[in-house]
């Protein structure tokens, strides 16, 4: 395994950038996970994007997932150890929202989704399994599609767009669930990014569900800085991790604020809502 941060060679093509280095190499959600500076074994990260990516350092050992989720390497610094993690990748996520509005026709802007959803207390018992392609982690299960369930006359478009971010929040909370079991080391907080952490409702559910904290940083497009990270350390532009976990800063924290048993009832029916979509592909079905 090379390492992530060294000078591999120069440009030459570019007038613009001729001769600069090219020192740092990453991929998409370990680049993330970098600039979130989760650093130390037991540290994650989540990325709310069109689908969502859930990476958990586990430090030098490599953990063979047993409930669901990718070993991967998280980045390898010089002639240190390479550090690994557990990946839980979901299809779905604000891709949901897009469907809403590009598919459905239920809202104009993205945007508006919140809007909606902050005018209802619940989600009026409505549970959206987005399982457009199947589902991903943990349940791998090509055949199932996507499902609004638990209607009833009482449900009105604000509770279907509640119900549409809340189904980010519950299947990051399963993928967690089974970081916590492979891993055996609970997670104390969970650091975000990505477009969807703007949504303060959608934040507040998560820690809800999770009962720990959730935190965002001042910098949310954290695959460049992670990038950018791992090229500057490698031409001495950083010293060490220190600087870089030093150089982090928190922008707003959301902390939980449901009962456990309420948190235990929302899953139990969310994990209802899942299991109605399995089986759905047959063989003539295309």
């Amino acid at each position: 395994i090379k390492s992530s941060s060294e000078v591999y060679g120069h440009v030459h093509s570019s007038q613009l950038l001729r001769e600069v280095p090219i020192s740092g190499i990453l991929g998409d959600q370990q680049a993330a996970t970098f600039g979130q500076a989760a650093f130390a074994a037991g540290e994650a990260k989540n990325t709310y994007g069109t689908g969502c990516f859930l990476i958990f350092n586990t430090g030098e050992e490599i953990v063979r997932s047993k409930n669901g989720l990718l070993t991967t390497l998280g980045y390898k610094l010089g002639d240190a150890a390479p550090v690994y993690a557990l990946e839980g990748s979901i299809a779905v996520a604000g891709s949901l929202v897009q469907w809403l509005r590009d598919n459905i026709g239920m809202i104009a802007t993205s945007a508006e989704i919140e809007t909606l959803a902050a005018t209802v207390s619940d989600n009026g018992g409505v549970y959206i399994v987005p399982a457009f392609s199947g589902l991903f982690a943990p349940y791998w299960r090509s055949d199932a599609r996507g499902a609004i369930v638990g209607l009833t006359r009482y449900a009105n478009k604000n509770h279907i767009a509640r119900a549409a971010l809340e189904s980010t929040a519950f299947q990051t909370r399963e993928v967690l669930d089974a970081v916590n079991a492979d891993s055996g080391v609970p997670l104390t907080e969970l650091k975000v990014d990505g477009g969807m952490v703007a949504n303060d409702q959608l934040m507040q559910f998560q820690a809800d569900l999770l009962g720990v904290p959730v935190i965002r940083p001042k910098v949310t497009e954290t695959t460049a800085l992670g990038a950018a990270y791992a090229a500057g350390l490698a031409v001495g532009f950083w010293n060490d991790l220190g600087e870089l976990r030093a150089n982090w800063s928190e922008d707003k924290r959301w902390e939980p604020s449901m009962d456990t048993a309420e948190r235990e009832r929302q899953m139990r029916l969310w994990q209802k809502a899942v299991t109605r979509t399995f089986d759905w592909v047959d063989e003539d079905v295309r």
